[in-house]
């Protein structure tokens, strides 16, 4: 196979194109399904989880006007590792810093672009899981996935999306669009139908309840049985050998209908649904929003990708600036927004919070909820199914974009010899950087098994006990290095939301950067704007530096557990260490300079 160092992408894309790729990374259809347990997860905060995806998206909207007024500087490949270079290389005082800066923006990009992807095998493993256990249930539980299993399904579609980003940008291209087309209206879709649900279900009719053994959802009152064990007596319910509940009977010999009801919280203090509209939208807590923002802010990045693809633009000047706005808009204000709320207003006795957080697949849950309530009983089933098919479809996109995009920046950095020379060599044919999407595809295998360890841990064990964790189904798929029992559980870290926080530190932290390499590139341009490239920026840089901050200020004053943060901390410096060492050896193994002696020569 011929490799060429020097051979140059080809340009591609138009504004459509282009904004289509980042639309993908941003893809509602499957973080709604995904990420909605994650944030549920976050104990008492989760009441702000709509306040905290308005913060995240002002976070990021701040941002993207800085990705984009650099992109009409400084058009090509690299996204924000080619900025930093840039913007200090044609600074009349700071061009001496512009090897150092790069590095530091590439090598800090890299926790973020190569964690990613990993994260978005791992959910696809998940929710691959909660499909079989649906269709298969006593062959795995729905609600928690056999572990061997979700990896496996982890590592071969780590290798299935490379492949396709490993045949070139058109390609990847027609497919995003393609996507962005069935989840978006597939998103609108299951919106709709749960605002309908509870509007058209006041308190005190008869409603749906949903049973995560089962994985089906029905219109009376469960039987129950009570069972003493180690001196505890509890209520469990009543199955048949389907293990499906038996109706709680009247006098009369009849099953009690259900009738919903919308608390907010149990005898526990634990957060079940929001009693109105307003309480959907509302702050509630600031500490609560900066919480939820920290996990929200994975299901908002990827507006930035296409400035990685300005090398395959036609119009990269013009059309970059343009996607990354237009992309964050639609995907970010209207389509999360929107779904998040429909989501969480729906939330109701019947399904609440509580039950969320149990489960590995809430959305998927509401959807067998709504579409029984809509299409009849036992259908709703086929309609979550129908759904989520277009939510595979929007993971292979999601994942795809973002391979495309880290395999980018790694090959900018290939180029200019910031990492080993051979990730800067692209594809003779395709004209891809294969040999960084086939790094980035060993790596996301390895850390969404690392993210799939553990993921009910922590707080994710509070809805399971020892009869239930007992009563999954017992295989090689399914069971396999599951804990015995909830103690054990509880007291290990959940290892997917430790991922997602480090990758979401790593977006935080490249971010933050970014913003500040605006405000230098500006820094007495003839076109400086005191709000876009003072104001925002300013804004950016603090509302991502408090976002980190809150990694370590959140569980000292309450918010969640030290367990995850502090662990995707522990992951960013370890990166941090390395990036010094590697840095350090690889100067002196080159004779090149830290600080560029020459703005011509760029550095040695």
């Amino acid at each position: 196979m011929a490799e060429k160092s020097t051979t140059e992408m080809k340009a591609t894309l138009g504004l459509t194109g282009l904004t289509m790729n980042a639309m993908a990374l941003i893809a509602p259809g499957a973080f709604l399904w995904l990420t909605f347990v994650a944030q549920a997860g976050e104990g008492s905060t989760a009441p702000a989880m709509w306040i905290g995806i308005l913060f995240a998206t002002a976070l990021c909207l701040a941002t993207a006007v800085c990705y984009a007024e650099l992109a009409k500087l400084y058009p090509g490949t690299g996204s924000s590792y080619y900025f930093a270079e840039q913007s200090f290389l044609n600074h009349d005082k700071h061009w001496r810093y512009a090897r150092l800066s790069k590095f530091i923006v590439g090598w800090a990009s890299h926790l973020y672009y190569w964690i990613y992807p990993g994260v978005m095998v791992a959910v696809t493993g998940i929710f691959c899981g909660y499909v079989v256990g649906t269709l298969w249930p006593n062959a795995m539980n729905a609600s928690n996935p056999g572990t061997l299993f979700m990896m496996v399904v982890a590592v071969v579609f780590a290798i299935g999306v490379s492949y396709i980003a490993h045949r070139g940008v058109t390609g990847s291209t027609a497919v995003s669009v393609a996507i962005n087309v069935i989840q978006i209206s597939a998103l609108i879709v299951f919106a709709v139908m749960a605002i309908g649900y509870r509007i058209n279900h006041p308190p005190g009719s008869v409603a749906f309840q949903f049973d995560p053994v089962s994985g089906e959802a029905y219109t009376y009152q469960f039987a129950t049985t009570q069972t003493t064990a180690n001196g505890q007596t509890t209520e469990t319910i009543t199955r048949d050998a389907n293990m499906v509940p038996q109706p709680m009977l009247d006098a009369a010999g009849k099953p009690v209908p259900y009738t919903i009801s919308y608390p907010t919280a149990d005898d526990k203090g634990n957060f079940l649904s929001h009693p109105s509209a307003r309480s959907v939208v509302g702050v509630h807590n600031v500490g609560w929003m900066f919480v939820q923002a920290t996990v929200a802010i994975l299901i908002l990045v990827g507006f930035e990708s296409v400035t990685a693809m300005g090398g395959e633009a036609k119009n990269a000047k013009r059309d970059v600036p343009i996607a990354v706005i237009t992309s964050l808009l639609v995907q970010g204000c209207f389509c999360y927004l929107f779904e998040y709320f429909a989501a969480n207003y729906f939330l109701n006795s019947g399904y609440t919070m509580q039950t969320a957080t149990g489960s590995a697949a809430p959305i998927g849950d509401m959807m067998i909820v709504v579409g029984n309530a809509l299409f009849g009983q036992g259908n709703g089933r086929t309609f979550m199914l129908i759904e989520a098919v277009t939510v595979f479809l929007a993971l292979i996109g999601t994942t795809l974009s973002c391979i495309n995009t880290g395999a980018r920046v790694t090959y900018a950095m290939g180029k200019d010899q910031e990492v080993p020379e051979h990730f800067g060599m692209l594809h003779d044919k395709n004209l891809s950087p294969h040999r960084a999407i086939w790094a980035l595809a060993i790596i996301s295998c390895v850390i969404g098994c690392i993210a799939l360890l553990v993921v009910f841990g922590d707080a994710g064990a509070a809805s399971l006990n020892d009869a239930a964790i007992a009563a999954l189904p017992h295989g090689l798929w399914s069971s396999v290095w599951f804990a015995t029992s909830q103690a054990r559980l509880a007291a290990l870290p959940n290892t997917l939301t430790m991922i997602v926080l480090a990758s979401n530190f790593g977006t935080f932290l490249l971010y933050m950067l970014s913003c500040i390499i605006c405000m230098v590139a500006y820094q007495g341009h003839p076109n400086f704007s005191a709000v876009k490239h003072l104001l925002v920026p300013v804004f950016g840089v603090l509302a991502n530096f408090v976002c980190m901050a809150f990694y370590i200020i959140g569980p000292f004053i309450g918010y969640g557990t030290k367990m995850e943060p502090f662990g995707a901390i522990g992951i960013a410096l370890v990166w941090a260490i390395y990036g010094g060492i590697y840095f350090t050896r690889a100067s002196k193994a080159t004779g090149r300079t830290t600080f560029v002696v020459s703005r011509a020569g760029r550095g040695a």
